[in-house]
């Protein structure tokens, strides 16, 4: 026993003595880029540590029946890890409380940094849960989280497995009231202006599926407290606005093109908006130091989309 106990409590105090000295160092120095490694050592560690606590706490719920609350338990529990860790907090503007009077519903988000995890933890509801790319189901730990906690596996080379998945997921959205957040721009932006990627389509046929509304969540462009690309990590608090949803009752597939640009003229109305306030306390660049160059905004189809299209 005494064994077992040993080397996790080594690494969890080597773990703690390189992050603490890394950020003494930084504040000695004035070195941005130790304080940089020094947050992603412990973000990384708070990552592990509630990935192991919600697959235990996964495997309990779903015991009980409660599988769907594995990932929203896991999520909070993040969520107050990286405020302890490394300083970083969201605050959610949800003035009407859509989050969590909407249900079932896709939650759309933007997608900037890895940093978006923690954003789940501040507006995650009971009972909603994300969807990843299949092969992640087979990674240790996470993969045994994401697949007790609910997580909608997509399979991007099979029509079949896709197709199947969303209209599993559209099942269960209706018989257990279970949500679904999605980040339709597909991937992380790193942009220090704001503005977001092409959406893709996945999440809008999904909620036209399924005829549930479709919620969108803008995070404020954060770029002077997380850049990766100038190495910068930072204590601070960050805002997030909750959109009022947008429903999709009597919609078809052909409607889908017409919903996502809605949704996403919406979200960067609202994301230009809320970083012109992130400017002002210092979360987001200032526009003269940050870059400009951007997308025109047009929704790029995948090869999911066209087998959804095709199939829906």
């Amino acid at each position: 026993m005494h064994g077992l106990l040993f080397w996790p409590l080594l690494v969890i105090i080597l773990d703690v003595a390189l992050v603490q000295g890394l950020l003494i160092s930084a504040r000695l120095t004035k070195n941005h880029v130790l304080e940089f490694y020094g947050r992603s050592i412990a973000s990384f560690s708070a990552l592990v540590l509630c990935a192991i606590y919600g697959t235990i706490a996964s495997a309990c719920l779903n015991v009980v029946g409660k599988g769907g609350l594995g990932q929203w338990t896991a999520a909070k529990a993040f969520k107050w890890c990286m405020l302890a860790f490394t300083g970083v907090w969201f605050e959610v503007l949800d003035e009407k409380d859509w989050v969590h009077t909407t249900r079932p519903a896709v939650f759309v988000g933007n997608h900037q940094t890895e940093l978006d995890v923690a954003v789940l933890g501040h507006v995650f509801p009971p009972y909603c849960c994300v969807t990843a790319k299949k092969s992640l189901k087979w990674i240790p730990v996470l993969g045994w989280f994401m697949t007790l906690s609910k997580t909608v596996f997509i399979e991007r080379t099979s029509r079949e497995q896709a197709v199947a998945a969303f209209a599993k997921a559209a099942e269960s959205m209706h018989d257990l009231k279970q949500s679904v957040y999605i980040f339709p721009e597909g991937t992380r932006s790193y942009y220090d202006h704001p503005d977001m990627l092409p959406f893709k389509k996945g999440a809008f046929h999904l909620a036209v599926q399924a005829q549930v509304p479709i919620v969108p969540v803008v995070v404020a462009n954060y770029s002077n407290i997380l850049n990766v690309q100038r190495k910068i990590f930072r204590m601070g608090t960050i805002p997030i606005r909750i959109l009022e949803p947008v429903a999709t009752k009597g919609k078809t597939k052909e409607d889908v093109g017409a919903l996502l640009e809605e949704v996403r003229t919406k979200m960067v109305a609202a994301l230009k908006e809320l970083t012109a306030h992130a400017r002002q306390e210092g979360v987001a660049l200032q526009e003269h130091e940050a870059s400009h160059a951007k997308f025109n905004g047009t929704a790029k189809a995948t090869g999911l989309d066209t087998r959804l299209n095709a199939a829906a």
